[in-house]
């Protein structure tokens, strides 16, 4: 397993926002004053990724790299906010099907396009990239102004800690704190069991009677 450690942070629209109305920054006894209703302190989503190579072969994958492939996604404990792609020079459609399956198995759905991620790729094999986001909000709680009482008329200095902290903790897809989700919610589980549905809702083939049959002397 190889991590790469491509990293960046994002703040939400709310700071830029915050930003743009003019936040107070003004001091008093060295403690910065925020004059707006906006908090200084907001949800930061951080993503990392973390890589797998697995040998190609004749039917998708070589011999025990399915198995491989899915100890790894048990130890990795994937779950819905991952997000699951692969990196294969060779664009072989048997093995995107073959780890599309295996993927499916967790509920995820397979990426189109891998993000770039550092090393080269051995010949024959394909990488499987793992994409997880997580959200925090650094520097909370904030007790620098000592007190929420504030003589220039602004909030206090852990003013939105809890609220940004409760929200980046119980978000189920962090990403969702920058764009929102984009897709209509549903997952493989959802998709394999439309067939169930339809055969359980679907009229039974007796309902409209037996026909009547005859038989005619030869």
């Amino acid at each position: 397993m190889k991590n790469t450690n491509l990293t960046f942070a994002s703040r939400s629209a709310g700071t830029a926002l915050a930003l743009s109305l003019g936040l107070a920054l003004a001091g008093c006894g060295g403690v910065p004053t925020n004059a707006s209703l906006y908090s200084v302190h907001q949800p930061v989503v951080e993503q990392v990724n973390y890589t797998l190579d697995v040998q190609g072969g004749a039917d998708g994958l070589a011999s025990g790299e399915a198995r491989r492939l899915s100890g790894w996604f048990d130890a990795m404990d994937v779950k819905f906010g991952d997000k699951v792609t692969i990196d294969d020079p060779m664009d072989s459609y048997s093995a995107r099907a073959a780890i599309e399956s295996i993927a499916g198995r967790y509920g995820l759905l397979l990426g189109n396009q891998a993000p770039q991620t550092a090393g080269y790729i051995p010949v024959g094999s394909v990488r499987v990239v793992i994409t997880r986001t997580k959200a925090s909000v650094p520097g909370c709680p904030d007790w620098s102004s000592e007190s929420d009482f504030n003589p220039n008329n602004g909030t206090s200095s852990n003013y939105g800690c809890a609220t940004n902290s409760n929200l980046a903790a119980m978000v189920a897809n962090p990403e969702h704190l920058l764009k929102g989700a984009d897709n209509t919610g549903e997952t493989v589980v959802m998709s394999s069991s439309k067939a169930i549905t339809t055969f359980r809702e679907a009229d039974p083939t007796g309902k409209g009677g037996l026909k009547e049959t005859g038989s005619k002397d030869n």
